[in-house]
């Protein structure tokens, strides 16, 4: 979970910081993403030439992720911009069950409903509101996050498919990064933040967490997920020097125990859905 959070307080550190500009940043992390994983599919499963997994639509809603992210958190601190992709995240994926037919119990109904308002009031006008733009782009970005995860789920091979969805987005990175690098809009330190978010918190990211969620209750995974928003709010505190309000704390509160309190209810009901969604 630490990885996860990580990549919103590299995105920040480079962007704020004016390292990088948002589509060199997001080229980067998609490129040295799929380089990093497609070394670790070779490694795991051999050398051989094999066809690659996912598909073009997950590849389409990874790009639309990636790029949402990393224009939004231009304008939103570390941690609110976390809060907000998770709440994103979590309605998107309610909201599709809701469409297929899927009916949520009380509980279940009752924790959404207080992540939505939770959600709400963290977004009303007012002197410590997020950016709006930045806020509406991260919903965007959640949204895409959704997609991707429910097109993933059932996948017996969630690793190779992610590995394949990467690669298929390497072209557009590529493109993506070389204006950057003809203008110089992105520095070295820039170059760093990008790869270390795309090689390390999302690549070896996703690989540890896939070695380690067989081990996992499916009740677990979902809530270990929780502490993504908190952590990468900590992250932002200690690194980019970003302020907690109590704004942000109580409608975290109301965000991820209204999630909590959800996750809780559909246990209670069926079994906890498994998480193929490795954070953000």
């Amino acid at each position: 979970m630490i990885a996860f959070a990580a990549n919103s307080v590299l995105n920040r550190l480079a962007l704020s910081g004016g390292h990088a500009d948002a589509a060199s940043y997001t080229g980067l992390r998609l490129a040295s993403g799929a380089v990093m994983l497609a070394l670790l599919l070779g490694w795991r499963t051999g050398w051989h030439r094999r066809p690659v997994g996912g598909g073009i639509w997950p590849a389409v809603a990874l790009f639309l992720y990636a790029i949402g992210f990393s224009i939004a958190n231009l304008r939103l601190e570390a941690g609110t911009g976390a809060l907000i992709l998770f709440a994103a995240v979590q309605i998107g994926m309610l909201g599709w069950a809701i469409s297929q037919g899927e009916r949520p119990g009380m509980l279940e109904t009752a924790g959404f409903a207080l992540a939505i308002l939770s959600l709400i009031a963290l977004l009303l006008p007012g002197a410590t509101a997020p950016d709006p733009g930045g806020a509406a782009l991260m919903v965007v970005a959640g949204l895409s996050w959704a997609a991707y995860t429910l097109m993933g789920r059932g996948s017996a091979a969630p690793l190779t498919d992610t590995a394949g969805n990467f690669i298929r987005c390497l072209p557009i990175g590529i493109l993506l990064v070389l204006p950057g690098a003809f203008f110089q809009t992105i520095s070295l330190q820039g170059w760093a933040y990008a790869i270390a978010s795309g090689a390390l918190a999302s690549g070896l990211g996703y690989a540890l967490w896939y070695s380690v969620l067989p081990a996992l209750q499916r009740s677990n995974a979902a809530y270990v997920q929780l502490s993504v928003p908190a952590i990468a709010a900590l992250g932002g505190v200690l690194f980019i020097a970003e302020p907690i309000g109590w704004r942000l704390v109580i409608c975290s509160v109301g965000i991820l125990g209204g999630v909590a309190l959800a996750l809780w209810g559909a246990g209670r009901r069926r079994p906890a859905p498994g998480g193929n969604s490795p954070g953000r």
